[in-house]
């Protein structure tokens, strides 16, 4: 996205919007939330190498049978997940993000998967690489998270896409965990905007080359441009796709979208990836709605 200033004051636009549209809704935000479940899992487990599809991460948290064996990792990953992503609904209306809850999340991610490492920080001689990155030593995860989330708590200056890019960057350099920090650390992007009165963000698998790129730029030059953009345009693509339910409108693809307007789909999709329109990605289809 283009000028991050000028996005942000969008985003507090739509998220005006968002609060004079909820009034009432509270069962439809329930639904929208739900239904969102299993394309985060899908998602956030396909970047971090995931084999399943988002049909088949559909039928496993539906508990339907499988057309192909899948292992038993992979199917405890996406369940795990989906418990993790469904928990910080509420727990994160009730606790500042601290130790004890980042350790609980990942102990429900991790469990039947790897029970030694689950719920608990990297220890002495327990180094983790990613890439050619190689995670500061144990014995600092603990200084160096701390330092990250009272920075979070203290910045007061910046913008939520600022202050989110900066601890997700942050939280990922520093890799606490042995494994699942990929995962962890994106649940708690939702965690903090949640908490913080925004909606949650759903970093999507086909953005995944630029969001390692967000890395190597912010380990290389401590940038954190790239992963702003990131940000931002989840945050927009998010409050579009509530403010389409909340506020009653048709939501039709955008290529029926085309058709029925007589547009170009393929300019329409360029500008829905910029985010000019108010069109969101759902489970992977480009959606937009329209007055009734």
């Amino acid at each position: 996205m283009a000028n991050i200033s000028k996005t942000y004051k969008k985003i507090q636009e739509l998220r005006e919007r968002y609060y004079k549209a909820i009034f009432g809704k509270e069962s439809l935000l329930q639904i929208i939330a739900e239904s969102e479940v299993s394309d985060q899992v899908y998602n956030s487990n396909a970047i971090e190498n995931s084999t399943l599809t988002l049909e088949e991460t559909d039928k496993i948290l539906l508990q339907i049978e499988l057309d192909r064996y899948i292992n038993e990792r992979e199917i405890f990953e996406a369940k795990n997940l989906a418990r993790v992503v469904t928990y910080i609904e509420t727990k994160s209306k009730e606790s500042e993000l601290n130790f004890d809850v980042i350790l609980l999340l990942h102990k429900m991610l991790i469990s039947n998967i790897n029970d030694e490492i689950a719920g608990r920080f990297r220890k002495k001689d327990e180094w983790v690489r990613v890439g050619d990155h190689i995670a500061p030593n144990p014995i600092e995860v603990i200084d160096r998270l701390q330092k990250i989330i009272t920075e979070y708590n203290s910045n007061t200056s910046e913008s939520i896409i600022k202050k989110i890019a900066k601890f997700h960057l942050g939280f990922e350099y520093v890799h606490p965990f042995c494994d699942g920090n990929g995962r962890i650390g994106r649940v708690l992007n939702n965690y903090l905007l949640m908490r913080d009165g925004y909606v949650s963000i759903n970093i999507k698998f086909i953005d995944r080359q630029m969001y390692y790129d967000a890395f190597k730029e912010f380990q290389t030059k401590g940038n954190t441009k790239i992963m702003e953009g990131i940000v931002a345009k989840a945050l927009t693509n998010s409050y579009y796709k509530r403010l389409a339910y909340l506020e009653n409108k048709v939501i039709i693809d955008l290529s029926d979208y085309a058709k029925k307007y007589k547009l170009s789909h393929s300019n329409l999709i360029n500008k829905a990836k910029r985010q000019t329109i108010e069109a969101f990605l759902e489970k992977g289809v480009w959606k937009i709605g329209i007055i009734k």
